[in-house]
């Protein structure tokens, strides 16, 4: 694989090996936010129609990067709750109906759907081990009355990949909406949104895609734009935005509806300028780097006596996260031990999490390796 380091300016004295929280930001994305902040402060708003520009090539490479048919159906946010609310809260729920998530979720994908208590929806947490497989356990929970699935397209402490075509098929045989949160998967592995029966999907720009935090895709499918009951309103999110004497309005037609006022045009800018690098890197040629480093751990640390792997084997089942633990030493101290010694992970659901990325150097990798077996 060819060498990336001259697109990151990260420190060589860290290990960075946390994507699966917040990722470091390429070389060019740092440049366009600070060519952004430099014509900001010199020119005031004079060059906006050039911004604009720029947030339609976002809108376009976002299409591009998930499948959808257009950029209708790409709405720019604030973050992947968000986008979680807007379904959670936009649909027509009836006392009795109710949705299903597993029992793995980050509070992204559980929250917002707990908050429907009151309107009298059940939310069914199904126990991904509680059959033969994950996706025939979330099944397992449907009945007359669900409406909707949302799952984590990767869980994040624990770094297992369901199996969303799968998932997408079973939605739409028994006409269940179904929702991905993809943050943990867009920009590490492929997803087509079509292809997976996708309704909604939602990601923020700041782990695997390398954007800004404050900035997040929100994919609604077409047919579903009028379904989504509207909660937030402004001049920017009716049809006819620029016509401000205008007292007649209604909700534009495409997914800019869920916009209510002003874009985040800084994060916009770095967004951008992040998946202008992935996109002319290939998604193709992340996911082989990515795997490969997820390969090269998993090697190293079958070397290493005690070591538990808490994420799936199989390629097909994981992507950029994999977790462990060790017998020893306990997570806690294991973490400890590595962020003293420069490596910057993480520690989820008593897990020891490592992310690396597709620009990872694999020293590091191996220095990493190093560094957990030598446990006192």
């Amino acid at each position: 694989m060819p060498d990336f380091s001259d697109a990151f300016a990260l420190d060589p004295t860290l290990l960075h090996f946390n994507h699966a929280a917040v990722g470091p930001w390429p070389v060019r994305t740092r440049a366009a936010v600070c060519a952004f902040a430099e014509q900001n402060a010199r020119r005031g708003s004079l060059d906006y129609p050039r911004w604009l520009e720029v947030e339609q090539r976002l809108r376009d490479r976002l299409r591009q990067l998930i499948g959808a048919r257009g950029r209708d159906e790409i709405a720019l946010v604030k973050n992947t709750s968000e986008a979680i609310s807007m379904v959670a809260q936009g649909l027509d729920w009836r006392p009795g109906d109710n949705l299903v998530i597993s029992d793995q979720e980050f509070p992204s994908n559980r929250i917002p759907w707990e908050a429907l208590a009151p309107r009298g929806v059940e939310v069914r947490i199904a126990r991904l081990d509680a059959a033969a497989t994950p996706e025939q356990a979330l099944a397992d929970c449907f009945d007359h009355r669900t409406r909707l699935l949302s799952v984590s397209a990767i869980q994040y402490a624990t770094g297992l990949r369901l199996d969303l075509a799968r998932l997408g098929r079973l939605c739409e045989q028994r006409e269940i909406l179904f929702c991905i949160d993809a943050i943990q998967s867009l920009g590490a592995v492929p997803l087509d949104v079509r292809a997976v029966r996708a309704d909604f999907v939602m990601a923020d720009a700041h782990k695997w895609l390398l954007g800004p935090e404050g900035i997040a895709l929100f994919y609604c499918r077409r047919e579903l734009l009028p379904r989504l009951e509207l909660h937030e309103h402004g001049w920017h999110m009716v049809e006819r935005a620029g016509e401000f004497e205008r007292t007649r309005w209604e909700p534009a037609a495409s997914a800019r509806r869920f916009e209510c006022g002003s874009p985040n045009m800084l994060g916009i800018h770095g967004f951008e300028a992040s998946l202008s690098l992935l996109q002319e890197i290939g998604l193709e040629t992340i996911t082989a780097g990515v795997r490969e480093r997820i390969d090269r751990l998993i090697a190293g640390l079958d070397a290493i006596p005690g070591i538990q792997l808490q994420t799936p084997r199989d390629p097909a089942r994981r992507g950029g996260i994999l977790a462990l633990r060790s017998e020893r030493e306990d997570s806690a101290t294991l973490f400890q031990r590595l962020t003293a010694a420069g490596v910057f992970c993480a520690l989820r659901g008593g897990n020891l999490r490592l992310s690396p990325h597709f620009h990872t150097p694999l020293a590091q990798v191996d220095r990493v390796l190093e560094l957990i077996a030598a446990a006192g």
